[in-house]
């Protein structure tokens, strides 16, 4: 029973992404942006999560590995396509649809790429922008896009959209001591306070009292845990 327990805990985490992943779809539906951008931004903590949360209990398998890329497909791809969608490309109708429907299959690509070649991955840097990364700053470019030329989304979403199939190398930033994609999650985070503030000061996204525990939970494992790596050598 516990062995199970055990098992089911990183898929949890995944499945956890996937359904926040879904959740953002529905709110962008809506015209929600705030509560959709804020449920692909927890999204990108339990990815972040998921794995760790594997081998820390020796439970990896191909199980899991399959399951991450399917819920990161939904969550970094679909989920922020829908974003740019409702708020940009919905004026074009059927050629919007299209355009923003090449955001995950692009994504979907560049994950299965990466699956195939994993093993022979530099720990320096990826090849092509990771599709997580990919996510996060189309879903933060739609956020601030009203305070932008309306055509820096449609420039930068084809330009993702390029990086994560092309085979340019990345620089990983695994040696910052920031946990995997810390930097981005920061950022987002700050800059979506910042813009939630000066709109509506006293009416904040409410999955945002979430994301903000989860954040500090986030960060500060991922510091004890360094702090560890650097005393054991």
């Amino acid at each position: 029973m516990i062995h199970i327990i055990r098992n089911s805990i990183p898929n949890l985490f995944t499945l956890s992404n996937l359904f926040f992943g879904f959740l953002s779809v529905m709110y962008s539906a809506q015209g929600d942006y705030k509560n959709a951008a804020i449920l692909i931004l927890i999204g990108m903590m339990l990815d972040s999560m998921d794995g760790r949360m594997a081998r820390m209990l020796r439970v990896q398998s191909e199980l899991g590995k399959e399951l991450d890329s399917l819920a990161d497909i939904v969550t970094f791809g679909v989920a922020p396509a829908m974003m740019a969608y409702y708020s940009y490309f919905s004026i074009y109708g059927l050629w919007g649809m299209a355009l923003s429907g090449l955001f995950p299959l692009f994504g979907a690509y560049r994950l299965a790429r990466f699956n195939i070649n994993a093993v022979k991955s530099s720990l320096k840097y990826f090849t092509g922008v990771p599709i997580t990364a990919g996510g996060g700053i189309l879903t933060l470019l739609t956020l601030f896009q009203g305070k932008m030329p309306s055509i820096l989304l449609p420039i930068a979403f084809f330009a993702i959209c390029f990086l994560m199939v092309s085979t340019i190398k990345i620089p990983s930033l695994k040696e910052i001591p920031l946990p995997k994609y810390g930097i981005i999650i920061t950022a987002f985070l700050g800059c979506a306070i910042f813009l939630f503030y000066k709109k509506e000061q006293y009416r904040f996204p409410y999955f945002l009292y979430i994301a903000i525990p989860l954040y500090f939970a986030y960060i500060s494992y991922q510091l004890v845990r360094r702090r560890r790596r650097i005393n054991r050598k």
